[in-house]
């Protein structure tokens, strides 16, 4: 024992004091403390702090964090475009029973669905002026489009069963044919009078000007030939044989060497254009139902839903190059300015493929998507013009679907009609 007042000695403490027991809680000041077994034995009731706390603080913290981030990346994803005050972006796409739905890429959302003729196609952007252009198949006509006030401005008689437009270089004249009559026409994209008219071969479907704007290349699918016109009589120089029904040319930019295509056959043609000779017909592995040129010509990329993927092709030595497996079904492809990606639409797998095509690979890093769904059927893809935006047709849902490009993440399904065929954008 010791004396009142005086310093008392140290308690020894047993070791089987530590032995685990029941937590005890008190409170102090109204708070709660949690007491371990040997808090509650220290003499003169001195209270060690429970050092759970600042650990379970962090980790409460990091969580939140990482809470925050994903909603903020979630947030993003799905966020509507932004443009300069002034400027709008709308996408057209037309449907098969003759309408045209107009949607708001910044809104996110369609605001017009109006009918505007029997059997529409070849949707096209002017390339300078604020309209949008296509033909009535089923009613003979070009039709224009003003954005700005989102009416029709021009029906043009031209003729029976025209399929396709094409524009001159400096965006002052109007090509189509009309494949009831053989004929190809020029138009002024002003003043909408027809300039001039020239015979062609049987059922011309599609004509294209060159890059050097000298001539022009008129796919004529009954003749199974690709006709070459001047571009300022229009009148043919000479017509060469390709591949029976032919549906779409590609051509080199130096405008030496045009590519054949024809969604029948497996085999592609191959024009010299300054000697006008056919130079080959390149086997396929399957038949083709889209090619795509890049940007410098050294490479043809032909995709084949019955081979199940893309063949590369040599455009300088014309020879048929490396093969891709790209899904079930890969029907249509668009790339990007910088020839770097390549999306291809798969329209039994309801989805899209994105491609590095410098490396032949098929796109799956993490944090991106994929696959890319797409709805049901995709078929025609676009880019917006700074390419943040994948727009895709989904024929058989009736939507438009947008994937934002730098993540490969679907951001909206937008109902658009009943099975859509084409596909424009404009900013204006």
């Amino acid at each position: 024992m010791h004396r009142m007042g005086g310093v008392p000695p140290n308690p020894i403490i047993h070791p089987a004091s530590f032995v685990a027991q029941p937590i005890l809680a008190v409170r102090l000041g109204g708070l709660p403390f949690q007491l371990s077994p040997v808090n509650s034995r220290l003499p003169h009731g001195r209270i060690l702090p429970d050092m759970n706390h600042p650990r379970n603080f962090r980790v409460y913290f990091l969580l939140a964090a990482l809470a925050l981030g994903g909603l903020t990346l979630l947030l993003r994803e799905h966020r509507p475009s932004f443009l300069r005050p002034g400027l709008r972006l709308y996408a057209y796409v037309t449907t098969a029973d003759g309408s045209v739905t107009v949607v708001d890429l910044v809104k996110l959302k369609a605001f017009s669905h109006f009918y505007l003729g029997p059997g529409l196609s070849g949707l096209r952007e002017h390339p300078t002026r604020s309209e949008i252009f296509g033909v009535s198949s089923a009613g003979g006509y070009v039709w224009i489009l003003d954005p700005r006030i989102n009416q029709v401005t021009a029906r043009i008689p031209v003729g029976p069963l025209p399929y396709a437009i094409e524009f001159s270089r400096d965006g002052k004249w109007l090509y189509t044919t009309t494949s009831g009559n053989d004929s190809l026409l020029a138009l002024d994209a002003q003043s909408h009078a027809i300039l001039a008219r020239a015979a062609t071969g049987h059922e011309p479907v599609l004509a294209r000007v060159t890059p050097d704007g000298k001539s022009i290349l008129v796919v004529n699918r009954r003749d199974g030939s690709l006709g070459i016109h001047d571009a300022g009589t229009l009148a043919q120089r000479t017509a060469v044989t390709v591949v029976p029904q032919p549906e779409d040319v590609a051509i080199l930019p130096d405008s030496s060497v045009a590519f054949v295509l024809s969604r029948s056959e497996r085999r592609i043609s191959v024009v010299d254009l300054r000697r006008g000779v056919l130079l080959g017909n390149l086997e396929l592995a399957g038949k083709p139902t889209d090619m795509l040129l890049k940007p410098d010509g050294g490479e043809l990329y032909v995709i084949s839903p019955e081979a199940h993927g893309l063949q590369a092709i040599n455009t300088w030595t014309h020879e048929v190059g490396d093969y891709m497996v790209l899904g079930s079904a890969p029907t249509r492809g668009v790339l990007s300015a910088d020839a770097s990606l390549l999306y291809v639409s798969d329209i039994a797998a309801g989805r899209v493929t994105p491609v590095d095509i410098f490396n032949r690979r098929i796109i799956r890093e993490a944090g991106k998507g994929f696959p890319v769904p797409a709805g049901d059927a995709p078929s025609a893809l676009r880019f917006d013009p700074e390419e943040n935006l994948l727009l895709v047709v989904s024929q058989g849902s009736g939507d438009l679907a947008v994937i934002r490009v730098r993540t490969n993440f679907l951001v909206t399904m937008i109902p658009v009609g009943d099975h859509p065929q084409e596909l424009a954008v404009k900013l204006f």
